[in-house]
């Protein structure tokens, strides 16, 4: 039996922690506008259950169903050339900033301090690029080029051409580079060491991720519909205003099944990259067949759209583009706007931290029935839940909450909590199931009962990737936390909004420095906390 008598040695300093956490919970909470109250009074929830109500019937006349049907192509065609374009930005970027592609780092070269200069200056772009939500990206565009899918193309090719960059570059700087030495070795040109040497090693990894970003991408496609640039978003943005709810249960029907269909696509791919990895003939003749396929559906994507780059940077668009950038830049300074960019950005910053707390702790109360530890029923239902809270964008979620809360920042923190709470849930399962089981199978083996062999065998294996995990969606939801403000949930979304309303484009142009300013607070914030855990 477990002795009674033996304290647990970090007791005192959880104790700590948790007193720290009461002690700036009420303030985050009083400035993210925390109000559970307004969930259940009588006037949010006539609303809601109105709105509701009308779900159904789903709208299904073959007018609306060939809209729908065009839309739902339409994002696909999106979500598959702005990877495309951020493909061909991230690589020559990636290549440019990653230490391991250097030369001093697969063998001798001649000084020079123009190379690591070079470096930081990508990274530094690169930065820019992701620091930026692809949703401000669009509403740009849409300002500069008109509405349309182009302007959502652009906004993912930007954004995601960054977030490739940096990814590309961490997965070629962890990379084996002993069969690149190797190749030097043998009189290969630093060239021959890079192309077959470093680069095949991370192949399966930078497949697998750009396959994941493709993924995402379509949900980025339905949000920026939103601000009228295109697919399925702005068929949703148009039901919405005419409150025709039967139009907007077949729009989240046709989505989620879009989003479980390249679930599914996904894990084929990385089943595929899996099962090929060790047949070199094998993979270079899968390796081809998926390039074509690759290649053709680029193609068709590109027609659907009728993305004509030549129009788009044409005179009459560099015209365009130039009076934007004179009214956009330099950005204004008044002392006013200021305060208010400074009270937006601490309404966002509150907004992201009960947004990504509120997530976690629904993670966890869905993470053990979803890795099976209640029983199967249990772990399919839960999944199942998992996959419908995730698949609905945050912004999405977003008008929904603005029913129920009313408009501030606590609806977008609540729309935040219920699609990260699905994406954290399905980590934070997958952590359990592959946690290894000895120390809780000896406590419960000693007699201790399920609640404390969980507490003191199972949870200390995940705790780290869980916590990890949940500071990795706070960088992600402070972005997103940004741009809530565009449906009614505060912080600086909403003064953006506001500004280029009024076509104000410099006082615009500041609210999305203090955007990427306090994106990058906090990505260093959340990289220092990793590094201690690690």
């Amino acid at each position: 039996m477990l002795n009674s008598d033996v304290r647990d040695p970090a007791l005192t300093h959880r104790l700590l922690l948790s007193m720290l956490a009461l002690m700036l919970a009420w303030p985050i909470g009083h400035v993210a506008g925390v109000n559970p109250a307004a969930l259940v009074e009588p006037a949010n929830l006539r609303v809601v259950s109105s709105f509701i109500a009308g779900f159904w019937p789903l709208a299904h006349d073959s007018f609306f169903l060939g809209l729908l049907g065009d839309a739902v192509l339409q994002t696909l065609a999106i979500a598959t050339v702005g990877t495309l374009l951020a493909l061909l930005i991230a690589i020559p970027l990636a290549i440019g900033s990653t230490a391991a592609l250097s030369v001093t780092a697969i063998g001798p070269s001649p000084s020079g301090l123009w190379r690591p200069a070079l470096r930081q200056a990508l990274r530094a772009l690169t930065l820019l690029l992701r620091g930026v939500p692809e949703l401000v990206w669009a509403l740009l565009f849409v300002r500069v080029f008109g509405l349309g899918p182009s302007a959502a193309v652009l906004a993912l090719a930007l954004t995601y051409g960054g977030m490739l960059a940096k990814v590309f570059g961490e997965i070629l700087d962890s990379a084996d580079r002993r069969p690149a030495k190797a190749i030097l070795a043998a009189g290969g040109s630093r060239l021959d060491a890079l192309m077959y040497g470093l680069l095949p090693v991370a192949a399966a990894e930078l497949l697998s991720y750009t396959v994941y970003r493709w993924e995402c991408a379509l949900r980025a496609a339905v949000v920026m519909g939103l601000v009228g640039a295109g697919g399925l978003g702005q068929l949703m943005d148009q039901s919405m205003k005419a409150f025709n709810g039967g139009e907007i249960a077949s729009i989240l029907t046709a989505f989620l099944l879009l989003v479980l269909f390249a679930d599914a696509l996904s894990d084929v791919l990385r089943r595929w990259m899996a099962n090929t990895r060790t047949d070199g003939r094998r993979r270079a003749l899968n390796g081809w067949a998926l390039g074509l396929i690759a290649a053709l559906a680029c193609l068709a994507s590109w027609r659907h759209i009728g993305l004509d780059l030549g129009a788009l940077f044409g005179d009459r668009a560099g015209s365009d583009i130039a009076r934007f950038l004179r009214e956009f830049l330099p950005p204004a300074h008044d002392t006013t706007l200021l305060a208010k960019i400074g009270s937006g950005a601490v309404e966002t910053l509150a907004t992201s931290l009960v947004g990504t707390v509120l997530a976690a702790l629904i993670g966890i109360a869905l993470a053990l029935p979803a890795a099976g530890r209640i029983g199967a029923v249990a772990k399919a239902l839960t999944r199942f839940v998992l996959n419908l809270l995730r698949a609905v964008p945050e912004l999405v979620w977003a008008t929904i909450t603005v029913l129920a809360a009313g408009l501030g920042p606590f609806a977008g923190a609540l729309a935040l909590a219920l699609h990260t709470g699905g994406v954290l849930g399905r980590l934070y399962a997958e952590a359990l199931e592959n946690a290894p089981p000895a120390a809780e199978a000896a406590l419960r083996a000693s007699g201790a009962p399920r609640a404390l062999a969980f507490l003191y065998g199972a949870l200390p294996e995940v705790a780290p990737q869980w916590l990890a995990y949940t500071l990795y969606r706070w960088e992600i939801n402070i972005r997103m936390a940004a741009v809530m403000g565009f449906v009614g949930a505060g912080g600086l979304g909403q003064l953006l909004y506001y500004e280029l309303s009024l076509f104000r484009l410099d006082n615009a142009c500041s609210v999305i420095v203090a955007m990427l300013a306090l994106a990058l607070v906090v990505d260093q914030a959340s990289a220092i906390l990793r590094r201690r855990m690690g």
